[in-house]
């Protein structure tokens, strides 16, 4: 259990936390006017370019998600958090620092928001929506290295879309945690996923990676929707993954 949402939390590097919500779930007036005044400016301008209603209201609760996690690991309060981008889209804390500091991750897809918390450590999330619309299997090709598009289509026909996805979130989760987006050679590193066995990465010599530096988790925590999880360790055993389902500001 990660506690009640007034107390500050403890975050062991020996763990990470994993926080999520379901934003359609979220629809009480008072409380969205709440998440609206946690943003800056800037947030606020941002989240009203996004098109459709959907699509502001996603914005919203992720924003809310990710300062009231935060503020959960230290005495800040969750409109205070300054974030930047890297040069290639991930977020990171700009102010107030902490030390050993945070790191976060954080992921949405219809129906689910996910954020990943660790400290000092890289981390990455990924969730799909196994309902979503959309070619899977086809695009395998192109997405996808050589080993796992073949394994991919050795399985039988009915397997074949739910296997797109655990590859698919897994290496999103990678390039996520590395934060370099698709800048990654998605054809240079490749997921082996044996029945009974921990998932495992191996990576062509030209990625200068080590499989050993990472450790690497698959869960649900509806039927709709598949999470991977990528943490970044050194000479550690498994680190202990705690989930949460919360409401921001309430749970």
């Amino acid at each position: 259990m990660l506690g009640d949402p007034t107390s500050v939390l403890l975050l062991p590097r020996t763990e990470v936390h994993l926080w999520y919500t379901f934003p359609e779930s979220l629809t009480d007036p008072e409380l969205l006017s709440r998440y609206h005044a946690l943003m800056t400016p800037e947030e606020r301008e941002r989240q009203q370019r996004f098109r459709f209603e959907k699509g502001r209201h996603e914005y919203l609760v992720t924003r809310a998600l990710v300062r009231t996690v935060l503020s959960r690991y230290a005495d800040v309060a969750p409109d205070v958090w300054r974030f930047v981008n890297n040069e290639y889209g991930r977020p990171a804390i700009a102010s107030p620092l902490q030390s050993p500091p945070l790191c976060f991750n954080l992921s949405h897809t219809d129906g689910l928001i996910v954020c990943l918390v660790a400290l000092d450590r890289e981390v990455g999330v990924d969730v799909e929506n196994l309902e979503r619309p959309g070619e899977t299997v086809e695009i395998a090709d192109r997405f996808f290295s050589p080993i796992e598009a073949r394994a991919l289509r050795m399985l039988p026909e009915e397997q074949q879309r739910r296997r797109f996805f655990d590859y698919w979130t897994l290496k999103e989760s990678y390039i996520k945690a590395r934060g370099m987006g698709i800048s990654l050679p998605l054809e240079q590193f490749s997921f082996h996923l044996d029945a009974g066995c921990p998932v495992r990465i191996f990576f062509d010599p030209r990625m200068q990676d080590n499989p050993r530096s990472w450790q690497f988790a698959q869960l649900q925590v509806s039927d709709g929707h598949l999470i991977a999880i990528a943490v970044r360790r050194s000479n550690e055993p498994d680190l202990s993954i705690l989930v949460k389902e919360t409401i921001p500001l309430v749970s």
